[in-house]
């Protein structure tokens, strides 16, 4: 598969998320007394998948003409009180993150007509790492998903951004410099979409294309810093032992012990969104909010596990550019 190398702008804090891999990477350039939440951070710039995307998939699903159930109630209804195209009933991790640097939460960049300059989401719904053309083999023409929005392409949305937040090069960085980047989740989708269509010798082929186009240019970018910059702190943010953690120990976090259960749905039958689905009189007290994504609770309890783990004094660098292979 042919690839080639993308700038990511010059970033202070950058999270690196990959599901199928089971952690992040979080680089953290600048000290602070007080952690990571006293250091001035001017905007966040997102991209992934649904578990970060804050309301760009029904613009995408739209324009596809295709419908959305995240659209409906009851999403949304714990702390937003309506659906804002979140697949939750409240905050995703990449808010609570917002919140806690005094951020306000990331606007999606296909749903919002204001300013960009506090920073933008180019998550979608069901985004995968590697292009679309890659799963549509022409052997089923009605079949639309996956979408047009893989990693390579929110990138592109976010080069079509930068000329509004910064015209010359000096400036760019600067801006980007007092920014943070949060990158995942990716590689779930890949997979998902590849079982209908693709035999399991071509889906375990697949697997090294996608890791690669996650993972293996940062790891290169990561050994570069190593060398360049010592003294630089490299803190891996874990997104599946957090989550294992709460499958195994559900009261430690007050939920219920059916834990497996999502809260809004019927299993084998309705889902969450359709009408006459179920819905749990506590979601604070699930995991799983649908079938596939996790409660506000749930997400708040990663949020602050990596923040906690991340909030201590380190020393200040300069990273530059970070290259992403996509």
């Amino acid at each position: 598969m042919a690839t080639k190398m993308r700038k990511l702008p010059s970033a202070v804090l950058l999270f690196l998320l990959v599901a199928d891999l089971g952690w992040a990477w979080a680089l953290i350039p600048s000290p602070s007394p007080a952690g990571l939440s006293a250091r001035r951070y001017d905007s966040i710039f997102s991209f992934g998948d649904s578990y970060a995307d804050t309301g760009n998939n029904p613009v995408v699903f739209a324009a596809n003409s295709v419908f959305n159930l995240v659209t409906r109630p009851p999403y949304g209804s714990t702390f937003f009180g309506h659906p804002t195209g979140r697949n939750s009933d409240g905050r995703l991790i990449i808010d609570f993150i917002a919140q806690r640097l005094g951020l306000p939460l990331v606007p999606p960049s296909l749903a919002h007509n204001g300013s960009f300059r506090q920073g933008a989401n180019f998550a979608v719904g069901g985004a995968t790492a590697l292009d679309a053309a890659f799963f549509h083999d022409g052997s089923d023409p009605g079949n639309k998903f996956p979408l047009n929005t893989s990693l390579g392409v929110q990138l592109q949305w976010l080069e079509a951004l930068k000329p509004s937040l910064c015209r010359t090069t000096q400036e760019c960085e600067a801006f980007f410099g007092r920014s943070l980047f949060f990158v995942g989740e990716f590689g779930v989708n890949d997979y998902h979409f590849s079982f209908p269509t693709k035999s399991l010798q071509e889906i375990t082929s697949s697997v090294p294309d996608v890791i690669r186009t996650i993972s293996m240019a940062i790891e290169e970018a990561l050994e570069k810093l190593r060398g360049r910059h010592p003294d630089a702190m490299i803190v891996y943010a874990d997104l599946f032992g957090p989550i294992m953690d709460m499958v195994e120990s559900p009261r430690k976090y007050g939920f219920e012990e059916d834990v497996l259960t999502n809260c809004c749905g019927r299993p084998g039958a309705l889902i969450c969104g359709d009408e006459g689905a179920n819905l749990c009189e506590k979601p604070a007290a699930r995991l799983f909010w649908d079938v596939a994504h996790l409660t506000e609770a749930a997400y708040r309890y990663i949020a602050d596990g990596w923040l906690g783990s991340i909030d201590s004094p380190v020393l200040e660098i300069y990273l530059g550019y970070m290259y992403l292979l996509v």
